[in-house]
């Protein structure tokens, strides 16, 4: 596995600082950065200023929300900067193990399941991207196809066997 370093400084595996993601999810979020820096910011700065045009801004509810939408766009920007500042995308080495950006199929209970190991920056379980982080993820983490796994689930203990690694 190689680590591709997106940070300032060199990143080593056992850093904590080090936050690791898969390239699609990088450039999802630099596009958010982007998004929100360039156009975003440029929409708040007119909402405001239009507020502040209307008179006394200290019972003014547009003024209001304008901040503290500004607040929220200003706290999201410093969270992507850190999160792809401290980023490390995994090189897969494609041996037949599981690791982040993988999609591996499993069998549970009777049914077969599909995930995507992805980082936890951008998990979304609705869309089946579970966190490497997470137990599931963090359990099949180096297993291959065949192995079995079980992991503490609020319903019990659940048992789930590798069928399939796609990278």
């Amino acid at each position: 596995m190689r680590l591709l370093n997106l940070g300032a400084k060199v990143q080593k595996m056992e850093n904590k600082d080090t936050i690791y993601i898969t390239k699609d999810g990088l450039n999802k979020l630099k596009e958010e950065l982007s998004e929100l820096t360039n156009v975003k910011r440029v929409e708040i700065a007119n909402k405001i200023k239009e507020a502040r045009e209307m008179g006394d801004i200290s019972e003014n509810s547009a003024y209001d929300e304008a901040v503290q939408e500004q607040a929220y766009v200003e706290g999201r920007i410093r969270e992507l900067e850190e999160i792809i500042k401290n980023s490390a995308i995994r090189e897969i080495d494609k041996n037949g193990l599981i690791d982040v950006g993988c999609k591996v199929t499993v069998h549970i209970d009777g049914d077969e399941e599909y995930f995507h190991i992805v980082g936890a920056p951008e998990a979304n379980p609705k869309e089946k991207k579970i966190s490497h982080e997470s137990p599931l993820g963090s359990a099949l983490l180096g297993k291959k196809v065949g192995d079995k796994i079980e992991v503490e689930a609020p319903v019990g203990k659940l048992a789930y066997t590798v069928l399939k690694i796609e990278y």
